[in-house]
């Protein structure tokens, strides 16, 4: 039987769990900004990484717009967002996919 002490317990984990999740996807994010700053790019977070894209890169030659995730791709709903987000025929979009333990992003170009 949940009693109010195990239900405030789960809400608790249930929290930590978002907040870790969180700082994970964050730290990513701060990830893929060092890689991408050591192949040249100038690179800014979007605000607050709320919208389809977390990352804003740009080279002398190249835009860059970023979505990072971690251990997983874009689920179907995302990647319909991200296909139609308009943008000009020079910028590029692009997934970061950062699995646990590794030192490079998978990358995949829409």
């Amino acid at each position: 039987m949940l009693n109010c002490h195990t239900a405030y317990t789960i809400n608790i984990c249930r929290s930590r769990s978002m907040i870790n999740r969180k700082a994970k996807g964050n730290r990513n994010e701060y990830r893929t900004m060092d890689y991408l700053k050591e192949k040249g790019y100038k690179v800014t977070r979007a605000a607050a990484s709320l919208g389809e894209w977390d990352v804003i890169a740009i080279s002398a030659t190249d835009v860059q717009l970023v979505q990072v995730k971690s251990n997983r791709w874009p689920r179907s709903d995302e990647m319909k967002k991200l296909n139609a987000f308009p943008c000009p025929k020079y910028v590029r979009r692009v997934l970061h996919r950062w699995d646990d333990w590794v030192s490079e992003p998978k990358i995949r170009i829409l």
